[in-house]
């Protein structure tokens, strides 16, 4: 939490579940910038009618097979490291 910006926080007012906006949308494929963008989005879009969506994209990405990745092959460095790596970048850049 201490690597989020106020707005990123905000993805955290909701419960996770067993699918996402994110994971819908690219799961790992997917920077850290546009996963919270699309986290952002379900919370500023909440209602049934958008969970009933996931889930049907859901159910029709399993039976495809897509999006299926493999840990450690063409994903992003933890959040942890990543921000830790942005914030010497900025550090060196600033000074």
């Amino acid at each position: 939490m201490p690597y989020y910006t106020k707005e990123e926080i905000l993805r955290h007012s909701v419960k996770p579940g067993i699918s996402g906006w994110a994971q819908v949308n690219g799961r790992n494929a997917l920077t850290w910038e546009e996963r919270f963008s699309y986290d952002l989005e379900y919370v500023q879009n909440l209602s049934a009618a958008f969970d009933l969506k996931i889930v049907l994209i859901t159910i029709r990405k399993i039976i495809q097979g897509s999006n299926v990745g493999v840990r450690g092959i063409g994903t992003e460095i933890d959040f942890h490291e990543y921000r830790k790596e942005q914030q010497a970048r900025n550090v060196q850049s600033n000074g």
